[in-house]
């Protein structure tokens, strides 16, 4: 589904020169759920990055679907974002002057999709994440675990083949975070879907199948997570 071969990524930072990654090799099988765990500055949503051809390694390769991103077009990539891989943030990126349905349907939108036809999975997608409800609503109306559901069913609402999290409990309360890691349990396909999830947190990458652990831009070790925790298939509500 998605592999990074020795890849790296150095940035200049005034005087100094920023190793953010210095070789890290690392596959994700489609319908796997991985967590990247690691302390702040270890290169985890730098790799995320890369992974979701958000960003370019300084040197390596990056691979989705078996085609090499470096060999992609511009407009290749931004296909590939927009049709591909949906993004989860940790500060959620709604816009705030649409409404929940409109924030869902946006993805659709900007591909050129007739509002109507749009609204219908937008819709659907909040009733999933057990907001229908809501659909009408402004983001400074909800709550933040109700704004993450939104960026849940937004990331969803293209059938994405890939959910790319970047810490997306990093700005909930600890209720509130294991509902959406219930939630992002979920979204996974056998064969198909994967989820990755960075996190700095040990409790939320125990809902992963694998985690994987950085430091100073490097992989230091990886784990089967042994018991998966409580994979929830209904809507959640009450966040």
């Amino acid at each position: 589904m998605m592999e990074a071969k020795d890849v790296t990524k150095h940035y200049p930072q005034g005087m100094r020169l920023v190793k953010a990654l210095q070789g890290v090799s690392l596959r994700i099988d489609a319908g796997e759920f991985i967590s990247i765990m690691g302390p702040s500055g270890s290169g985890k949503s730098t790799l995320m990055h890369l992974m979701g051809a958000l960003d370019t390694p300084s040197s390596g390769q990056v691979f989705f679907q078996g085609r090499a991103l470096h060999l992609m077009s511009d407009r290749e990539l931004s296909a590939l974002r927009r049709e591909r891989i949906g993004f989860v943030f940790q500060f959620f990126n709604l816009l705030p002057t649409l409404k929940a349905v409109e924030n869902v349907a946006l993805p659709l939108l900007l591909s050129g999709v007739n509002r109507s036809k749009a609204l219908i999975p937008a819709y659907a997608g909040l009733e999933r994440v057990g907001l229908r409800d809501r659909a009408e609503h402004f983001p400074d109306e909800m709550s933040g675990g109700e704004m993450q559901r939104v960026a849940i069913a937004r990331a969803l609402v293209i059938n994405p083949q890939a959910v790319l999290c970047d810490e997306p409990t990093g700005n909930l309360d600890s209720h509130t975070s294991e509902e959406i890691l219930k939630l992002l349990q979920s979204l996974p396909e056998p064969g198909k879907r994967s989820v990755v999830m960075v996190t700095h947190d040990a409790h939320a990458a125990t809902f992963g199948d694998r985690i994987v652990h950085l430091r100073d831009g490097l992989v230091e070790a990886e784990e089967r997570v042994k018991e998966k925790r409580f994979a929830a298939t209904a809507a959640f509500t009450g966040l």
